[in-house]
């Protein structure tokens, strides 16, 4: 949905009474149970958003939150807040990596965690000359935004797979 429509979007958010999110269009159109999306969650976590049906399909597109009212923002921002799930890496303690899958032992901004990843030339991704994210074997990513605010340890360990 990219027409003129998706930079002022006229819909409304709401839980139903099993707490699904609710998309009202004011066309009277009704979706139970969509799903919000950001389209750049990591490059461009404050831009555009995707609302899907529960099938999956597009049915409201916003360029930018700051357009939508307070209470639908605020909404959509729970809804994201909930589904997304990205710890900061403060501190990379060790990598025993002799053996596939590798295991990590970090710290991160919800505390400290062992995780295993399979496949570093692939799971440690590199987004920008100072942002790198982690995927561990069951998809959950963790990030480092900023690579020089590692501790020098963590640096030099990270330097074996970035």
């Amino acid at each position: 949905m990219t027409d003129e429509s998706s930079l002022h979007p006229d819909f409304s958010l709401e839980r139903d009474a099993w707490g699904k999110l609710v998309l009202n269009r004011a066309d009277g159109q009704r979706f139970v149970g969509v799903v919000p999306a950001r389209a750049f969650p990591i490059s461009g976590p404050e831009g555009f958003y995707s609302i899907c049906d529960a099938e999956g399909h597009e049915v409201a597109y916003v360029a930018d939150a700051a357009s939508l009212p307070p209470e639908v923002r605020r909404m959509l921002e729970e809804e994201l807040a909930r589904s997304e799930f990205v710890p900061i890496v403060t501190c990379i303690e060790r990598v025993v990596a002799e053996s596939d899958p590798s295991e990590w032992r970090i710290v991160t901004d919800r505390g400290p965690t062992t995780f295993l990843m399979e496949d570093t030339d692939n799971d440690v991704r590199r987004l920008s000359a100072s942002r790198i994210l982690l995927v561990d074997t069951h998809g959950i990513r963790y990030l480092i935004p900023d690579v020089q605010r590692l501790d020098s340890a963590s640096r030099k360990i990270l330097d074996r797979f970035a």
